[in-house]
């Protein structure tokens, strides 16, 4: 049976964002054997890759980085199954769903039970102005830029550089901060995952180390892994950070309007959608988190409504948007610094 002919197309314009959340949930569902499926043929091919990239040595270490480049790939699909697995979205079964997440914690250098928490915290607050600094990527406004000093404004300048954020920002966050929970160090469950997680990494490591040396770690687990984190940095980032996005304090700020109006849907060539596992689908994503990432596109198909080119945006438009840095609460409107300061002096 065609899966997307079963529910009712929407007429356009009929639908608040609250109401969207009504149809959505007939998408919840995963199919255990589809789930099974998706994770087998990415689960594979990446303990394939690692296979090949580790007897590639005694050829070329050129020919190892190159494999290892590629693995990248597939280790970014499995944070994106681990990021389902989070949301409850991947097996019907959440005890099944959560020690998956945990043995992909592992690969992706990410404290499941950590993760899942401060993502949970940034989709429920995700566009709140009020809420910022957990589980997101932090954005000033207009005006709480033009009031800090000197030395704060050029901090954020640093820390919203494109070498900071998507060069050392990566490597820093995956192989360094998510060794320690922070934020939620108050809480033992989240000690006892990123210990845990940092223990299991650790007996790999010398594991590796004790059969091959250094060279399968720096040729094959540090490329792998700091190329899916950098892809997944910029993924994240693009997802809620164009010019028309959605920010509002928390008097004028609703859930679902965010959800809908403050994510972007990232339209990529068919090889990069699968790779990221329909990630960019991500307006459709934030309003409904439980839908399993293979039915997103089934999502798109019946409702084309939900295809709206207001939140589209390319890969050339989003390299452009990178350029945005402050919130204007006048405008509404994502601004480059320059913009800003032509603005408002």
């Amino acid at each position: 049976m065609n899966q997307h002919s079963e529910f009712p197309r929407i007429k356009p314009g009929t639908m608040s964002p609250r109401d969207w959340v009504k149809v959505l949930a007939q998408y919840r569902e995963p199919n255990q054997l589809r789930s099974l499926f998706e994770l087998a043929v990415t689960f594979g091919p990446f303990l394939l890759l690692w296979g090949l990239a580790w007897w590639s040595m005694s050829v070329s270490y050129w020919l190892t980085f190159g494999i290892s480049v590629l693995n990248a790939l597939f280790l970014l699909r499995l944070f994106t199954i681990q990021h389902d697995c989070g949301h409850g979205a991947f097996f019907k079964s959440r005890v099944l769903s959560d020690w998956v997440g945990r043995v992909l914690g592992v690969l992706t250098l990410t404290p499941y039970a950590v993760w899942r928490h401060t993502h949970s915290v940034h989709h429920s607050a995700a566009g709140n102005l009020d809420k910022r600094g957990m589980g997101d990527i932090h954005t000033a406004t207009v005006e709480e830029y033009n009031e800090m000093s000197r030395w704060d404004r050029i901090m954020y300048r640093l820390y919203r550089h494109p070498i900071i954020l998507f060069g050392f920002g990566p490597s820093y966050l995956f192989l360094l901060q998510n060794r320690i929970p922070f934020g939620v160090t108050d809480k033992a469950k989240y000690w006892i995952s990123a210990m845990g997680t940092n223990l299991t990494l650790v007996v790999a490591l010398v594991t590796i180390w004790y059969f091959g040396g250094l060279a399968p770690i720096f040729l094959i687990f540090l490329p792998s892994t700091i190329l899916a984190a950098t892809a997944g940095m910029w993924l994240f980032y693009v997802q809620h950070q164009f010019e028309h996005t959605n920010w509002d304090h928390e008097e004028d700020w609703q859930l679902h309007d965010s959800a809908l109006h403050g994510s972007s849907h990232y339209v990529m060539p068919a090889v990069l959608q699968w790779f990221s596992a329909n990630i960019g689908i991500h307006h459709v994503h934030h309003l409904y988190s439980r839908i399993p990432f293979y039915r997103l596109t089934e999502v798109l198909r019946d409702q084309p409504e939900l295809d709206d080119a207001s939140n589209h945006m390319t890969i050339r438009e989003s390299i452009i948007n990178a350029r945005l840095h402050l919130w204007d609460e006048k405008t509404k409107r994502l601004l480059s610094f320059a913009q800003a300061r032509t603005l408002y002096g």
